[in-house]
């Protein structure tokens, strides 16, 4: 018990600043979830447009244009997918090489000497949030190929199959790509926070004001952006 207070002590700084960037990152995670569900946002708009393109695709016979304008969709996830694995690659091999990166991080102005465990402990933050980065956007990817199968399998205009089932299918192939959508999303932001992490090498206090400014970044460019606007504007015309 007396190991943990001394500890706490010690570190009390990136103890707070941990706690901090839990809570903007789970916090943010959550309130962009429930928010989509009653407010215009990107999330939410885009879903919108996404059964609109459904829709239409069930009245073509030709969908070379859907099922390319889904491949250019993957191609994006998995770009970011394998660059994941790139980072991660480099995050490992800089814990193999802690003392040298100390060395060079310790002329930065303002800069707090931290021991070589705890240089570990934020690679293997690091190394964490890249990580679930990487599953969201192998999953992302692994949804829009259910995407496409569905996209595939969709009606043709001439099938025998009433209005009802036609729109029913164009929601599902929406919600499966939103989802997919969703999780790639998800994924860019652990990037976004990921940034974030990159000033607790230097100070616990640029860390915190760090997280704090990456989830007002994100809050503008999803609920507040001129791109939202234009586009709930589309919509509504």
């Amino acid at each position: 018990m007396n190991e943990i207070t001394i500890f706490a002590e010690e570190h009390w700084q990136s103890i707070i600043a941990f706690v901090w960037f839990m809570v903007c990152f789970y916090g943010y995670m959550i309130y962009s979830k429930r928010m989509a569900l009653t407010t215009h946002c990107l999330s939410s708009v885009l879903h919108q447009y996404r059964q609109a393109w459904m829709e239409q695709m069930l009245t073509r016979d030709v969908r070379v244009a859907d099922t390319t304008a889904l491949a250019n969709l993957e191609r994006s996830v998995a770009f970011f997918a394998s660059a994941t694995m790139l980072i991660l690659a480099g995050v490992v091999t800089v814990m193999g090489s802690t003392d040298k990166v100390i060395d060079l991080v310790a002329d930065v102005p303002f800069a707090i000497h931290a021991s070589r465990s705890e240089w570990e402990l934020k690679l293997l933050l690091l190394v964490g949030l890249f990580m679930y980065a990487f599953f969201k956007f192998t999953w992302s990817l692994r949804q829009y190929g259910f995407c496409a199968v569905m996209l595939g399998g969709a009606p043709t205009p001439d099938a025998p199959v009433s209005e009802r089932e036609r729109r029913a299918s164009a929601i599902r192939i929406a919600h499966v790509a939103s989802l997919a959508a969703n999780n790639f999303n998800q994924g860019l932001r652990t990037y976004y926070f990921s940034l974030a992490v990159l000033g607790w090498f230097i100070n616990p206090w640029l860390f915190i004001a760090l997280s704090g400014g990456i989830v007002w970044v994100l809050y503008r460019r999803e609920f507040k952006s001129r791109t939202l606007e234009e586009m709930i504007m589309s919509r509504s015309e």
